[in-house]
């Protein structure tokens, strides 16, 4: 173990290399990044393959569906869905907040109006009640988030989705793995989609898929796929590049000083970014439609093949998240007897957020999913949301901070994590304000 130096005898030494962990990574081993390596050097593989073809036939079968269609991210894969239902200007679509800009986004895209509906505070998922004050003759689309990987109640949603004849569509990009009533989550809907964005269970750095057992769906999600653009090969390379790049640097006894060289750099680094500009403002990007490559299938492969093992360690790890911070008095996602959740991250509510990531900040950076109702957007009014239509996901979006889960996570990590937290607990009347 190597220490830093100190003058005085009475201070105790502190290791140089200690560990802190990062919100994202662990999905990944070192054989994938050798996997990614070899990848880079067979250049004839790098966007075009039979990778692509196998990824969908055994995402397919991990979830199971009959059919499954990639692209190059799961926000293309909700528009291309979108517009195989026939849904255009004049339509609306009901989803949630707390999300992220690029869902709504992609049902902007298409001239829909997305209409917003207001989330529960213990599951962070949408309020069906509420949505129901929302459906007007234009409304055709129930998009239902599994928020955090917490599946929401699907009995509810599809009598709610038949009552009032809506196409409901699965938002699983926090939920891969997860399941209800013994059944994957993604199956319930007339289709889902999912992401292996950098941050989610799997990682591909930017990927997506959708997924459907309505062979006509696919028959037209499939042939929109292939109008979208395959991914250049520059863009491909930073891709992969990336993928071994944070499996290194989000290693816990590298990552606190990997992460203030990446806090330095800023917008000057050069890996590619998850979220272009324009999508920040509600913007479409001229390169939106693109298609997921070959390499990026092949490093998908192999972690869906330990997707059993990343879930059971990520739901243990919420399993001792839960136990300590009740006995804290934090107010946690309730148990369910019929939701396996897959918990991408641990959510919970703190009185200052400010705080709690300071008083946390040795140990590891937490996530802050969601600092605003439409997540990253430089204003919500940039999706079309309207200050204060869904004042519980408001103050979500003021309290949340959330606890990584990933495979490096350790016993001792969760202790820390959870003592650092004590005294940050969200005060109970400010939870029934808005309840």
């Amino acid at each position: 173990m190597v220490y830093s130096s100190s003058s005085r005898a009475n201070k105790r030494a502190v290791p140089l290399f200690r560990r802190h962990v990062a919100q994202l990574g662990g999905t990944t081993t070192l054989s994938d990044c050798l996997a990614a390596v070899r990848c880079l050097a067979q250049p004839w593989d790098w966007i075009r393959g039979p990778a692509i073809a196998q990824y969908e036939r055994e995402f397919a079968r991990c979830v199971g569906s009959q059919y499954a269609v990639s692209f190059g991210a799961g926000r293309v894969g909700l528009y291309g869905t979108l517009r195989a239902l026939g849904v255009g200007a004049g339509d609306e679509v009901l989803l949630q907040v707390p999300t992220h800009i690029v869902v709504p986004n992609a049902i902007r895209y298409t001239g829909a109006k997305p209409v917003y509906v207001d989330c529960h505070l213990n599951t962070y998922n949408m309020d069906l009640a509420e949505a129901a004050h929302r459906i007007t003759p234009r409304t055709r689309v129930l998009v239902l988030q599994h928020t955090f990987g917490i599946p929401a109640e699907l009995e509810q949603a599809i009598e709610f989705a038949d009552r009032y004849g809506l196409h409901l569509i699965e938002d699983c990009v926090h939920s891969l793995g997860a399941t209800y009533k013994g059944r994957q989550v993604g199956t319930f809907g007339k289709a889902a989609f999912f992401s292996t964005e950098e941050t989610k269970t799997i990682s591909t750095t930017m990927g997506g898929v959708v997924v459907t057992n309505d062979r006509q769906l696919a028959k037209t999600i499939e042939a929109f796929r292939e109008t979208c653009a395959w991914p250049g090969r520059w863009l491909t390379v930073r891709y992969v590049a990336k993928f071994a790049l944070y499996h290194i640097l989000t290693k816990p006894r590298l990552h606190r000083y990997a992460r203030a060289a990446y806090e330095f750099l800023g917008n000057r680094q050069p890996l590619p970014t998850p979220t272009s500009g324009e999508e920040l403002r509600g913007l479409r990007p001229p390169a939106y439609e693109k298609r997921l490559s070959n390499a990026q299938a092949i490093l998908a492969i192999r972690q869906l093949a330990r997707l059993n093992h990343n879930l059971h360690h990520r739901r243990a790890t919420a399993r001792a998240y839960r136990d300590l911070l009740t006995a804290l008095g934090y107010a946690v996602p309730p148990e369910s007897a019929n939701a396996n959740p897959a918990y991408v991250r641990y959510p919970i509510m703190v009185r200052d957020r400010d705080a709690a990531l300071e008083a946390t900040a040795p140990l590891a950076v937490l996530g802050t999913w969601f600092t605003s109702v439409l997540e990253e957007a430089l204003s919500p009014e940039h999706g079309d949301y309207v200050a204060g239509s869904c004042p519980r996901a408001e103050f979500a979006a003021r309290h949340l901070v959330n606890l990584p889960t990933h495979p490096r996570v350790c016993a001792s990590d969760i202790a820390a994590l959870c003592a650092a937290l004590a005294g940050h607990v969200a005060l109970e009347q400010d939870q029934t304000v808005v309840a």
